[in-house]
């Protein structure tokens, strides 16, 4: 068979039923080989679309995303996505076309050296440049895109190898190594929370992607240990429990960092110590020893001196810790525990706004409670509306809740909402967004009715880049720099042009009949919700600060 037949076999092999792309030269063999393969393929509207997509399929999913994107072009407009997917831990397999092997180095039309530009935001890449090269590749890339710390993978092959017959095919991909904890490490681990007054847990975007949710959950309960999560966290632990503080760091919940400023045994499982969630390092969980629970033994050490790691299998290390613990249901830490719930609920958010305009974090509180009818994921986009949704929105799982993290990409939501429903058919899928990041990918409108998905756009518009004139605000002096969007389009009649379902709202006693509409129509739907353009989103670390030192309204 040809190369590029080939590639579609092994990737079919590894259940791979869904590829989102946009052809070109460079990789047409592999589109020809695609039509009668029974592989779903998804055309989106721009390359960085297709691989935002398939990084929402991946998220929503915990199964592989696959991109092809042609030569050039094709493949540098992947190369946001792929790094998306690289800062977040995303299992990602991007495949671009290139010139014929006898043309690479000859400044041929569309030739680009992918290979070299992906190399910082990759785990691993390949460029094949024979045939014989070619399963070797494609069976390593799978495979290191899903072991360990996952991550994406670039394979980019000469158009030229996607057309050679292909023959006598061996190859050998090593086994995952499962690193185990050892009994000494669980009894330290449980030693120290025994002697600790004041345990907590800080839980990060790693617990989902090792599927040790469950494990985790039931730890914290076992353990009764007040806990802490990060953006990527959230849904680690269901956000109506009891222990759950709410997320930690730059617009953190005030009950959660002030309970890791407090705590005096930080728990961290699966998270990085990023800058946004830790504020100034020095200052962060002053007064804690540190255990660090992570599959990659760079993060060890990499921020925070710790106390004790342990880089073994989660869903084991967390059910022996369960198994081997004689802590007496967090008795002796039980003031503790009491003092975190009573400022969970003293620090709790307000939504009874004044006035008639809409405020948004009322509005996701609302659309929250009525979704819970529904399995629900929520892509986000990046701005204050994706703050406003980790803030005010209950999630019971990682995978509900999908949004650019650490790269934090404009753009990302709309996309990612359209793989997440693909990986999803049956589930409700909400793109939140913003009247900035909507037009970065708006072309995705398109895919929706091609393929009559029935993904729901909330699109908050205060007519403003709202975060950049927040920070304007707050830290330059009113000093306002091209952050006026007042002269988009009219959103409603966009997404009429595209055949979808659209309304506009802008006074708060029009809020609740409009999510209902919004929710239970069977079609693509677009909810547009004018907001006040001066709204912050509070409250808010200033960069440089502790995270005890936040600021909220009345202070600004």
């Amino acid at each position: 068979m040809r190369g590029a037949d080939y590639l579609i076999k092994v990737l079919k092999e590894h259940g791979v039923d869904t590829i989102f792309g946009y052809p070109g030269g460079a990789i047409m063999p592999v589109y020809d080989a695609l039509v009668e393969s029974g592989i779903k393929h998804i055309l989106c509207r721009h390359e960085q679309a297709a691989v935002f997509a398939a990084d929402g399929y991946s998220r929503s999913s915990s199964k592989l995303g696959v991109c092809l994107a042609t030569s050039g072009p094709g493949a540098t407009n992947l190369i946001t996505g792929i790094a998306n997917a690289y800062m977040d831990s995303i299992p990602l397999l991007a495949i671009t076309g290139q010139v014929p092997s006898n043309l690479i180095g000859t400044d041929a039309f569309q030739e680009v050296d992918i290979f070299g530009l992906s190399m910082p935001v990759v785990k691993h890449s390949f460029l094949v440049t024979s045939i014989d090269e070619l399963p070797n590749a494609i069976y390593q890339a799978i495979h290191i895109a899903n072991e360990g710390r996952p991550g994406p993978v670039l394979i980019d092959i000469a158009k030229d190898v996607q057309q050679e017959t292909i023959q006598g095919i061996t190859v050998e991909v090593p086994k995952a190594q499962i690193d185990i904890s050892d009994k000494e490490t669980i009894a330290k681990v449980v030693e120290l929370i025994s002697a600790a007054q004041k345990p907590l847990f800080y839980a990060g975007g790693g617990i989902e992607l090792a599927q040790a949710c469950d494990s985790f959950a039931q730890l914290v309960d076992h353990l009764q240990v007040p806990t802490v999560t990060t953006l990527k966290g959230i849904g680690a632990i269901p956000s109506d429990s009891s222990f759950n503080l709410g997320m930690l760091g730059m617009h953190g919940t005030k009950a959660a960092n002030n309970a890791v400023q407090a705590c005096d045994l930080l728990i961290a499982v699966g998270a990085r110590f990023d800058d946004r969630a830790t504020g100034n390092l020095e200052h962060f969980a002053p007064n804690a020893k540190v255990i660090h629970f992570d599959c990659d033994p760079a993060e060890i050490n990499k921020l925070k001196e710790v106390e004790l790691q342990i880089t073994g299998e989660l869903n084991h290390a967390l059910q022996s810790i369960k198994d081997a613990s004689a802590i007496n249901n967090g008795k002796h830490y039980q003031a503790w525990l009491n003092h975190c719930q009573q400022n969970k609920r003293k620090l709790s958010f307000k939504y009874n706004h004044p006035g008639e305009t809409i405020y948004a974090p009322a509005l996701l509180n609302r659309l929250s409670d009525i979704t819970k009818d529904k399995a629900t994921i929520i892509t986000c986009d990046v701005g204050q509306h994706q703050m406003w949704v980790a803030q005010h929105m209950a999630f019971n799982h990682p995978a509900e809740h999908l949004s650019s993290g650490g790269l934090g990409a404009m753009g990302y939501g709309l996309p990612s909402a359209i793989g997440a429903q693909f990986a999803n058919p049956s589930a409700r899928v909400i793109n939140v967004s913003g009247d900035g990041s909507i037009m970065m990918n708006i072309q995705e409108l398109a895919t929706l009715i091609r393929y009559q998905l029935p993904v729901k756009i909330l699109l908050l518009d205060n007519q403003r880049l709202g975060m950049v004139r927040q920070w304007q605000h707050l830290f330059f002096e009113n000093r306002f720099s091209e952050i006026d969007l007042s002269d988009n389009p009219d959103f409603s009649m966009v997404a009429n042009a595209f055949g979808i379902h659209a309304k506009s709202i802008s006074k708060a006693d029009e809020v609740e009949n409009a999510l209902q509409e919004f929710i239970h129509n069977d079609e693509s739907y677009l909810l547009h919700v004018s907001i006040d353009p001066d709204e912050n989103v509070w409250p808010l670390v200033p960069p440089g600060k502790s995270n005890s030192e936040y600021i909220e309204e009345n202070c600004s």
